[in-house]
């Protein structure tokens, strides 16, 4: 059993679920050492937000069925168009669910990250000759 005494001045535990198999990692770090920043554990963060948009909008943001393509999409557009969403405007039972579970920083740092993926075109998308 994980015990979640802290055994240093920081213990993490993060508890992340992909695919429905339940994957534990501890980070146990020395504050005098700064071994964990913030920075990098803000970024892990984001990353791991933005993997539930794969299921429908791609690996890293590049949709290959239709729905449309985050990777290299302006920040203020993602960030205009989530705003929306969580005012249900327009009405999506799906992506109104999602941003409203975001909050406001993380919708922009979202944003953020879409931006500086590569645009890739699917294969699947382009016209047969």
């Amino acid at each position: 059993m994980l015990s979640l005494m802290p055994k240093s001045p920081l213990n993490l535990c993060l508890l992340i679920f992909v695919s429905g198999i339940g994957v534990t990692a501890e980070v146990f770090a020395d504050t005098s050492a700064a071994s964990i920043n913030s920075q990098s554990i803000q970024v892990r963060h984001i990353q791991i937000l933005a993997a539930s948009c794969a299921a429908c909008h791609g690996t890293n943001g590049n949709s290959v069925v239709g729905t449309p393509v985050l990777a290299g999409l302006d920040q203020s557009r993602f960030v205009a168009r989530m705003l929306e969403f969580r005012a249900a405007v327009p009405a999506s039972e799906v992506m109104t669910r999602h941003a409203k579970g975001l909050t406001v920083q993380e919708i922009e740092q979202l944003g953020g990250y879409f931006f500086q993926l590569a645009r890739v075109q699917s294969p699947l998308l382009q016209p047969k000759e």
